[in-house]
């Protein structure tokens, strides 16, 4: 019986640790397609009804909501000029999840042409179709 309990205790620690490893490799998928502005990479990882929502900090601590349409996200990112360099460097990756849900929290710095722009946290939600992980939501800070 102890052997058998072993045995499935084994098995979904292969299964966590296997999602674990395809939720990071997601995230890690956009951030890549971000900092190349390869929209056919991001495309891969965005679930076609992709919310996108970015919470900007004011100096006076006010905040503001804005949202953008993952398509125009697209075309903005593929619009960038050749000669300028965009980068998002992730600080961490926390992950939780729930079945096929899965959610992380990614602390960033922004960076154009190797100058520092902004900081703050992406709140990234995950689903599990088909076999694969698609971002469904993003919603991140921005402050100075």
């Amino acid at each position: 019986m102890k052997k058998i309990i072993f045995l499935i205790l084994i098995s979904f620690s292969s299964f966590a640790q296997k999602d674990k490893n395809e939720l990071t490799e997601t995230i890690n998928t956009f951030f890549e397609g971000l900092n190349k502005k390869d929209t056919s990479l991001l495309s891969r990882v965005i679930h076609e009804d992709c919310s996108l929502n970015t919470v900007l900090i004011k100096a006076d601590n006010n905040s503001e909501l804005k949202k953008e349409e993952i398509a125009n996200f697209l075309k903005s990112i593929g619009s960038i000029p050749a000669g300028m360099k965009i980068e998002e460097r992730i600080l961490s990756i926390e992950l939780m999840q729930d079945e096929a849900l899965a959610s992380a929290w990614v602390p960033y710095e922004f960076y154009v042409n190797d100058k520092f722009s902004h900081k703050g946290t992406n709140l990234i939600t995950l689903v599990k179709t088909n076999d694969f992980w698609k971002i469904t939501a993003i919603i991140d800070t921005r402050k100075k």
